[in-house]
């Protein structure tokens, strides 16, 4: 089985929207009992909070729902928890790094960093663009599932 966490600052935008997009897409193709997917946060901001609504929109226009999802931090067992820790910028890999104690066994990547545009996911928090947020994570998800 492989686990997958994603990660973000906050745990209410885009790391929540990648995992219900991956797993989305792990049901889609017939391979759900292979993966273990959750997301984190880096910050305790948000712990508690539920998805940001304007995220819970957007994946509820792709037919996709994250009821019950609510922020949780990402903590140092996490690492020997799961397979994969994905971040969506370079400011996420570093904390994710500090929280974990650094990265040994190489688990920590970029979500972006799995297609033909490395990078960071757009981050809607501060741009208000949950479309282009949409793009990236879906375009990121789709790339670590051929993976």
């Amino acid at each position: 089985m492989q686990r997958i966490l994603f990660i973000c600052h906050g745990n209410i935008c885009r790391s929540p929207m990648a995992e219900f997009v991956m797993k989305d897409l792990v049901k889609k193709a017939g391979c759900e009992a292979e993966f273990y997917i959750e997301s984190a946060a880096t910050s305790t901001e948000e712990i508690g909070n539920a998805v940001y609504p304007p995220a819970r929109r957007k994946l509820a226009e792709h037919g996709i729902g994250c009821a019950g999802k609510t922020a949780r931090q990402l903590t140092r067992a996490d690492y020997d928890r799961f397979d994969l820790l994905i971040g969506m910028d370079d400011w996420n890999i570093r904390n994710i790094r500090a929280i974990c104690g650094g990265d040994p066994d190489s688990k920590i990547h970029k979500l972006m960093n799995f297609t033909r545009r490395p990078g960071d996911v757009a981050d809607p928090w501060y741009t208000r663009d949950f479309e282009a947020t949409w793009r990236d994570v879906l375009e990121g998800c789709q790339a670590l599932l051929q993976r």
